[in-house]
């Protein structure tokens, strides 16, 4: 049994609150990471179409023996397939390549602003594939209030979950917030700033005081926050650190500290100009 809590989305279906990151993971490394994580403990791995690992991901859920159903699989759509025909046509083949029949959450990658598809096309698309009962929850990636605001607007399903990159340095204050009213959960990527935040005097008081790493202190202030969060490693030692978070809580105070380190600072994209279609 994972000692990872759960997190009730707005249709009942449960998510762990840590998971597993294979962005960036080679396909080459991927079966061994994933497998290690499962090994570890996580329940909850987050792939993408994009991130060309989806096989690998699938390959090692089945190698792990654990039943599918104890073990929560996220993908995203391709910027590529926003179009209605090509997203009902890039969900069938992330089943195919993960070798799945059901997938536990699909998202929308990223709104994609510049593009002639309108995202409110793409998620009535996601909303069929929803409706057919091969996935248990459809979300989005990278949007900001007034994507979510237009999709309430003119679409029926209300997202899921809405992945943003969220850290000490990031922490979206208003977006987690709107999400919160709307019973949407925040998804945290990138959530130690590729590692920027790791060196700050604070995090590194607060994690020499309560005996832990500054990256186990930043992904326990996630979770304290109440969000989805999922580091991505290869190395079996950082994979074991980052699963030990729920042995010990941060306080009030150092909640708080670590929320004043707010800069707004992005270390990807912005998702209000960002239009990147793969080649």
């Amino acid at each position: 049994m994972s000692s990872v809590p759960t997190i009730a989305l707005n249709n009942g279906v449960e998510i762990p609150q840590l998971g597993f990151g294979v962005y960036q993971i080679d396909p080459a490394d991927c079966v061994e990471a994933v497998t290690t994580a499962l090994e570890v403990g996580y329940r909850h791995i987050d792939t993408a179409e994009m991130y060309g690992n989806e096989k690998e991901v699938g390959e090692a859920v089945r190698r792990s023996g654990l039943p599918r159903d104890e073990v929560f699989v996220t993908s995203k759509l391709n910027n590529g397939f926003h179009a209605r025909d090509a997203a009902l046509r890039a969900f069938d083949q992330t089943l195919a390549d993960l070798g799945f029949d059901t997938l536990d959450l699909f998202l929308v990658h990223w709104p994609l602003p510049g593009i002639e598809v309108s995202y409110v096309e793409t998620w009535k698309a996601m909303e069929e594939i929803y409706s057919s009962g091969r996935c248990r929850a459809i979300g989005v990636s990278n949007f900001t209030e007034h994507h979510l605001k237009r999709l309430h607007e003119e679409t029926t399903v209300r997202p899921a979950v809405n992945q943003i990159e969220v850290h000490p340095y990031l922490t979206q204050e208003p977006l987690r917030s709107f999400g919160a009213e709307h019973q949407i959960v925040t998804e945290a990527w990138s959530p130690i700033a590729q590692g920027k935040v790791l060196d700050d005097p604070a995090l590194v008081e607060i994690a020499q005081r309560v005996g832990r790493t500054p990256a186990q202190v930043v992904l326990r202030w996630h979770v304290q926050r109440g969000d989805v969060v999922f580091p991505k490693s290869v190395t079996r030692s950082r994979i074991e650190e980052n699963f030990a978070i729920f042995d010990f809580e941060l306080g009030q105070g150092d909640v708080a500290s670590i929320d004043a380190l707010n800069r707004d600072e992005r270390t990807g994209p912005d998702p209000d100009t960002f239009n990147y279609i793969p080649g």
